[in-house]
């Protein structure tokens, strides 16, 4: 009941709309609520082209296409007006690609974050969740560094918006099963190109995973319990990278390249040091943020229930996950039998 509340007859905005996790989002959107006003925020016109001949503005009344970049101010700012509540996905999060064009990545995902902030304060917006990623945890890539950067900005942004009540929270989670740019499709590429073997870059890698279904339903279920300040983690499985090799090209058909610049050979989504303002919610996280202003016994109203704390030494990283994917659950997604 309380979802519904959340988004029939509301103007929403996703940023990054075209994208994997946007046209999900919107799909969830158009077929589970009634949403006043569906705006798709991105920079590619393709996409949006593609993505009407799906999802029409004439069979959709709800939608519009908006063309833009978050990269400029100006626009976002227009995009923002009468909008109610906004979904921030838009990103640069190719690891590689950020390594090698820094100045790109930093404008995309801190310069870009800080317009939607400004934006959504001048223009009275509810609620506002940004899309963050495992990679900003304990960054040791650029893509990560930017992205926790980003995070801190929304966080701090409840400490700006004042009169304005507007509030700011993150979703943090793994990688999106079958998105755009993930392994899997690339694997499937080169095994339909006549490839054998497939690149491994260490065969101890594991990875948190979720599917872009979970990723939509995790993130629209959080404007329900967000009260502004906090970074949302669901609890995930985790895979080992080994084991998606053996799925999709059979035992021992892999080849190791060494790992990638930038790249992790665990992810981590709470470090020890975010452990302290840290509570699980039984199947999920929630950390709080480190200002004055915050108050843990709104929260504890916001979401029906207390939670607990947990240990200072607490740390959820993909390889001491006690939750891994199996190689039949593993089949199960790539839609084997």
């Amino acid at each position: 009941m309380g979802e519904k509340l959340e988004f029939d007859n509301k103007n929403i905005l996703i940023t990054g709309g075209t994208g994997s996790f946007g046209s999900k989002c919107v799909e969830w959107l158009l077929s589970k609520y009634k949403p006043k006003r569906l705006v798709i925020f991105s920079r590619d016109e393709l996409k949006q082209y593609e993505m009407a001949q799906v999802y029409s503005e004439k069979t959709y009344p709800s939608l519009r296409y908006f063309l833009g970049d978050v990269r400029d101010g100006e626009r976002v700012k227009r995009a923002c007006a009468n909008i109610d509540i906004i979904i921030h996905a838009a990103a640069m999060k190719h690891v590689t690609a950020s390594e090698y064009n820094p100045t790109e990545c930093i404008e995309t995902n801190i310069h870009g974050a800080k317009n939607i902030i400004d934006a959504s304060i001048e223009n009275n917006i509810k609620k506002v969740i940004a899309l963050s990623t495992d990679k900003a945890a304990s960054p040791i890539n650029l893509y990560g560094a930017t992205k926790l950067c980003s995070d801190k900005l929304f966080i701090a942004a409840n400490n700006l918006s004042g009169k304005h009540k507007t509030r700011f929270s993150v979703v943090r989670y793994g990688n999106v099963i079958n998105s755009r740019g993930s392994v899997i499709p690339h694997f499937k590429k080169l095994l339909k190109s006549g490839e054998k073997k497939l690149p491994l870059t260490d065969i101890n890698m594991t990875r948190f995973v979720i599917t872009l279904d979970q990723g939509v339903e995790f993130v629209l279920k959080t404007f329900t319990n967000m009260s502004g300040g906090e970074i949302f983690v669901p609890k995930i499985p985790s895979m080992n990278i080994i084991d998606l090799v053996t799925c999709m090209a059979g035992k021992g058909q892999f080849k190791e390249v060494g790992i990638r610049p930038g790249e992790k050979l665990h992810e981590v989504m709470i470090p020890k040091e975010e452990s302290l303002n840290c509570i699980d919610m039984d199947d999920y996280y929630i950390i709080q943020p480190m200002f004055s202003w915050w108050n843990t016994e709104q929260l504890k109203l916001t979401i029906g229930n207390n939670g607990k704390k947990v240990a200072k030494s607490f740390e959820y990283s993909s390889d001491s996950n006690i939750n891994f994917l199996t190689l039949d659950d593993i089949k199960k997604i790539l839609g084997q039998k």
